[in-house]
């Protein structure tokens, strides 16, 4: 199963102190500044991005006290990380076919969305979040729709940093397995993973990227 598959995004559910304060102190350690993403109304959630090379970007994501956080499985996810504290909570992986992940999961991808103040709306179908929930080194997987090209946050400014790597405790098979790339060599594009701890507590364990500042870890 030959498929287009990147890593879109990686995601980080705030803590305590809140979303502005957070993007601050983010934004102090990579030298570059922040994009406002706005409020995502479907999933009870609101984001602030960091534009990154090869069409990617970094997102930091606060749950709202709104119905759709309790109902939406990705304000959940978001709500439970930062309920531990905060951190980061998942690595997404976009593709141009959905279906293949559709029948694997056996359920339909749901529809995401937000709109910018100028009136322009990004929207998006996104599966997996229940996976990324129970099993957090696995991706959750993003299919952008047609026609939303230049709304992609990493197109917001110029991309002064780029994410280098990805740390991740948790076992190298189950996640190509996961994105069904557990028969070829087929690699994700753009992806440099490093596994860690197999047997310990599964998930992200730190990204690197490469800024202004020079490399940076978080």
């Amino acid at each position: 199963m030959l498929m287009d598959m990147r890593l879109d995004h990686v995601s980080y559910a705030v803590g305590p102190e809140g979303l502005r304060a957070t993007a601050d102190k983010v934004a102090e350690m990579l030298g570059i500044d922040w994009v406002n993403g706005g409020v995502h109304p479907r999933f009870g959630t609101r984001n602030v991005f960091f534009p990154m090379k090869n069409r990617q970007y970094f997102e930091l994501v606060e749950v709202l006290e709104h119905p759709a956080a309790e109902k939406a499985p990705f304000g959940q996810a978001v709500r439970a990380r930062s309920n531990m504290g905060g951190g980061w909570m998942g690595w997404v992986v976009s593709v141009n076919d959905m279906s293949p992940f559709e029948e694997r999961l056996d359920r339909r991808a749901v529809p995401g969305s937000r709109t910018f103040p100028d009136g322009r709306t990004l929207e998006w179908q996104q599966i997996g979040i229940k996976g990324l929930i129970a099993d957090p080194q696995v991706p959750y997987i993003l299919k952008w729709n047609e026609g939303t090209e230049a709304l992609h946050p990493s197109q917001a400014e110029p991309a002064q940093a780029a994410i280098e790597s990805i740390t991740i405790a948790g076992n190298r098979p189950r996640v190509r397995d996961w994105l069904g790339l557990s028969d070829s060599d087929e690699l994700v594009e753009d992806l440099n993973i490093k596994y860690i701890s197999p047997s310990g507590t599964p998930g992200i364990a730190e990204v690197t990227f490469s800024t202004p500042k020079g490399l940076v870890t978080i």
